[in-house]
């Protein structure tokens, strides 16, 4: 099966790389034999020590077809959002292809979503960014993350929530993170103010370079990852930096992880573990993300 897997992840790379127009990156189908296969994470030592946090936000499910949003998703609010005015930045964490699932037809299977990421750091009480925020963490239902209805996703969430639309940003892991680089590489009129994409593969031609480039943007990716390949983001951020972007891209590797290295960077567990060779894990993602915000013109 794992051989399988590989073969078919090697032609559908082929097959991508003869395209010249901007390219959904390859999301291949999970082998459930193997742990190292796209959606899967992976705790390292300290992580279950986190400090248990007080934050009194609220995330809520909303299974799909509880409203307009072309999917099923848990919407963290932090404490004041019920009683203030406050327009808040917006994080949007996009998963793996383990916590696929239709909360439609069987709505515990939003659960899923609370397996990895800050969907879970929110459930477990290790929730405490720097700058509070709303936190929204969608279900694909498809099989993989359709490009055009993460857009209307995105759009439709900072339309319907208190959101400083100045401040929208995009992680995920795995297919979640190759649809984090998608939405960058697709769109010339993107809405995000950073993204942060982990153990992401995919195809480069110019164009998906130069899109690429216009946001701010900080790779993670485990140095032994046999799934996607590490070249790629060494490639990808090398490329964008070649164009002298306003904003320089990242890379951080963790030497000796394979495909698993989403929790330790959203915990920020995986500080001192990252490979010197490259950027330093120096920052967590939600406070270097902060940073950055996308004039609307």
């Amino acid at each position: 099966m794992k051989k399988n897997f590989f073969i078919m992840l090697t032609i559908g790379l082929i097959a991508l790389g003869c395209s010249k127009e901007p390219v959904q990156p390859v999301n291949p189908n999970p082998d459930s034999s193997n742990p190292d296969t796209p959606g899967d994470t992976t705790k390292i030592p300290g992580d279950d020590t986190l400090p248990v946090t007080d934050d009194k936000g609220t995330q809520t499910p909303m299974p799909l077809g509880t409203d307009a949003a072309p999917f099923g998703y848990w919407v963290y609010t932090p404490e004041g959002y019920a009683t203030d005015t406050t327009r808040y930045p917006l994080l949007i964490y996009l998963h793996g292809s383990g916590e696929v699932g239709n909360s439609q037809s069987t709505p515990t299977d939003l659960d899923k979503v609370l397996t990895y990421g800050p969907s879970r750091m929110i459930a477990e009480k290790h929730w405490a960014p720097s700058h509070p925020m709303v936190v929204i963490s969608p279900q694909c239902h498809e099989g993989w993350w359709d490009r055009e209805h993460v857009r209307a996703f995105i759009r439709f969430v900072s339309e319907t929530y208190r959101i400083d639309t100045t401040r929208i940003y995009l992680t995920g892991i795995s297919m979640g993170g190759n649809a984090t680089l998608d939405q960058l590489n697709s769109f010339d009129d993107n809405q995000l103010a950073a993204a942060v994409p982990m153990g992401a593969a995919g195809v480069m031609n110019d164009l998906f370079t130069q899109r690429t480039a216009r946001v701010p943007l900080w790779m993670f990716h485990g140095e032994a990852d046999e799934v996607a390949s590490p070249e790629f983001p060494m490639q990808l951020v090398s490329a964008i930096n070649a164009l002298n972007p306003q904003v320089r891209a990242k890379l951080t590797l963790y030497p000796g992880v394979g495909h698993l290295c989403g929790e330790m960077t959203y915990t920020g567990t995986g500080v001192g573990f990252e490979d010197p060779a490259f950027d330093p894990f120096s920052m967590d993602i939600y406070t270097w993300m902060y940073q950055y915000t996308k004039v609307k013109h």
